[in-house]
């Protein structure tokens, strides 16, 4: 889990944010004008912050200077190159431009967050206990093992739990690239998931689509840092 600023002044689409984040296993503190979002990372520990640029009081340009230790994403309507080039050359990790599909932008958080360090280690549910660091998983304090695509497809999972994903973007997430024509082979990989780790009831066939990982927010059961 990781701990997620969520500047943005538009309460609707901040709102939209941060329940998408607490649905994969996110917390997030939110604010509204660049003033609050400087005072919130000077008093806070954030792993990343989401960053709009047209906001009340300071800018996103103005903010991002005044908060160089923390990893940003810029999450905006300015699409021209100019206030693109601007905010990747003050330090941003990523661009996005509104309008964006949350899909994209949870995966644009979890890049960010790998290449910080900062995402999760290790994660737990119903006895089964999965650290990243090491690619171990084990079931009731037992050895599971896996293959390297199931471990890949089991951490997709968990990066994305409670999001429903269609097979096709499974493929693109856990395989790396388009592997046309063979939806199959999800179905049988996530199969052996269930299999292996017990989890006939948390890993649910989502009707025409594809998979969800099941798993209660606010419980003891999401992921945990250790970096």
């Amino acid at each position: 889990m990781a701990h997620i600023l969520i500047a943005e002044d538009d309460r609707d689409i901040n709102e939209l944010i941060a329940r998408n984040l607490a649905l994969a296993g996110h917390e997030s503190t939110q604010v509204f004008d660049g003033k609050a979002a400087v005072r919130a990372d000077f008093s806070g520990e954030f792993d990343l912050v989401l960053l709009d640029i047209m906001m009340p009081e300071l800018d996103g340009f103005e903010v991002i200077k005044k908060i160089p230790l923390t990893p940003v994403i810029f999450i905006t309507a300015k699409d021209g190159l100019r206030d693109k080039l601007n905010g990747l050359q003050l330090g941003a990790d990523d661009y996005i431009v509104k309008p964006f599909e949350m899909l994209e932008l949870l995966a644009r958080v979890e890049a960010v967050l790998r290449r910080t360090k900062k995402n999760f280690t290790t994660f737990e549910l119903e006895g089964v206990f999965v650290n990243t660091n090491d690619r171990t998983v084990s079931r009731g304090g037992f050895a599971v093992d896996l293959s390297p695509r199931e471990f890949e497809l089991l951490e997709v999972f968990i990066r994305n739990q409670n999001i429903a994903l269609s097979r096709d973007k499974l493929l693109e997430l856990a395989w790396g690239y388009d592997y046309a024509g063979e939806t199959r082979t999800v179905d049988n990989h996530v199969q052996k998931l269930r299999s292996k780790l017990g989890w006939d009831e948390k890993i649910k066939t989502v009707y025409k689509l594809g998979y969800r990982l099941e798993v209660k927010t606010g419980s003891k059961r999401g992921a945990r840092n250790e970096a």
